[in-house]
């Protein structure tokens, strides 16, 4: 197949993937639709299924590929590849300080504790990334006060940004800027263990909050000394907090408009004074989280991700009707659930047509697929994607 995309007669000279991109943000229909494969870490692709992504393209399995998130083990694909995949966007990541992460073996997994002091592991014989199962403030008796809080503005977490955004720059992408950790309720879920926390949120919320606070504090810390480096640069500034599940969201629209989504608000708030506007809030939140989208957009979301498709509520026409005017969609683009892995190639073209005629319309729209390609999507199928995507967008 023919990987270059966007060299077609209709896009004008001097027309760079960072215009597509600000384009679609700007709710104007671009010269053809962006595509995001690894511009953050929620749109990327397993070590695995890049590993054969690789092969089938080239006859060979690349040598050394470098990991950009370990737990998740999602590779850092080549550039040459996504050049001629005329993927539009990069990713800046920033570092972990040096000293803050361990890594080891225990009986039948390996294992790494990160600078959380969370702890994962992952099956030595057929594993494929490394699940969680410390976590440091469960219990009734932990010490918030006491605990060994990461330092959001650590200047070794900016190591590099530097050279990365010089390289997208000349590339003519579309930046984006990822955060310094998972979101607020996220992080607080990892830290006190999903049980007690949601615990907290209804029995005790002061507790609740002032845990919340504290990762709010570190992100600030994050965010005001990664704007003032590179803020002039960055087109989207990428968040995350999984508030949805397959059936409802996570926690009640009341929960979430008393507890957390002051907290959101400042956060975002805090983004766009920073930059005047003119950087976009991205916000990863998988699920049912139809009944939260206004709340979202009030607290200044404007770019909404992965676009579950295959969760109950998240139909694409609907949502595209409902909040396309106001938000990105940026994903939605095919279902990573069922048909990714495991449709023929023409049921991932007929779900990637679909998709696009959903959500394409007047702009506000970022190809990707529905949260990262995983391990078991043959290479087929992701060429099939992007065949579909060369001939519809």
């Amino acid at each position: 197949m023919n990987l270059a995309r966007h060299d077609s007669d209709n896009t004008q000279e001097g027309y760079t993937s960072a215009h597509r991109l600000l384009d679609a943000l700007n709710h104007r229909e671009p010269q053809g639709i962006p595509f995001d494969l690894g511009g953050t870490k929620v749109t990327g692709i397993h070590i695995e299924a890049y590993k054969n992504l690789m092969y089938t393209l080239y006859g060979e399995y690349p040598e050394q590929t470098p990991l950009v998130h370990f737990t998740q083990q999602l590779a850092e694909p080549d550039t040459k590849l996504l050049d001629e995949l005329g993927v539009d966007t990069m990713g800046l990541f920033g570092a972990t300080p040096p000293g803050k992460t361990s890594t080891g073996e225990q009986g039948e997994y390996y294992t790494c504790q990160d600078e959380w002091n969370l702890r994962w592991k992952m099956p030595k014989s057929g594993g494929l990334y490394y699940d969680m199962f410390y976590h440091p403030l469960s219990g009734t008796d932990y010490d918030i006060e006491g605990f060994d809080w990461p330092l959001g503005a650590d200047p070794h977490r900016f190591d590099g940004l530097g050279e990365q955004l010089v390289q997208a720059k000349s590339a003519g992408k579309g930046i984006v800027l990822g955060g310094v950790c998972a979101g607020i309720l996220e992080m607080s879920m990892w830290l006190r263990g999903f049980e007690d926390f949601l615990l907290d949120l209804a029995l005790d919320p002061e507790a609740a909050c002032g845990l919340m606070d504290r990762i709010l504090e570190i992100k600030l810390a994050y965010w005001d000394t990664a704007l003032d480096k590179f803020g002039d640069h960055i087109l989207v500034a990428q968040e995350a907090d999984d508030l949805g599940t397959q059936t409802s969201s996570l926690v009640s629209p009341d929960m979430y408009r008393k507890l957390i989504k002051p907290r959101h608000k400042k956060l975002f708030d805090f983004i766009k004074q920073k930059t005047a506007g003119k950087t976009k809030v991205f916000l990863h939140s998988c699920g049912n989280i139809y009944e939260l989208i206004p709340d979202l957009i009030d607290a200044g979301v404007d770019i909404l991700n992965p676009v579950q498709v295959s969760a109950t509520g998240m139909e694409t026409a609907r949502l595209k009707r409902e909040f396309g005017d106001a938000l990105t969609l940026w994903g939605g683009g095919i279902d990573t659930q069922s048909v990714l892995p495991h449709g023929s190639s023409q049921e991932v073209k007929d779900e990637v047509r679909r998709r696009i005629d959903d959500l394409a319309p007047e702009g506000g729209f970022v190809f990707t697929t529905v949260h990262n390609i995983q391990a078991d999507v043959p290479p087929e199928n992701i060429l099939a994607m992007i065949e579909a995507l060369d001939e519809f967008r």
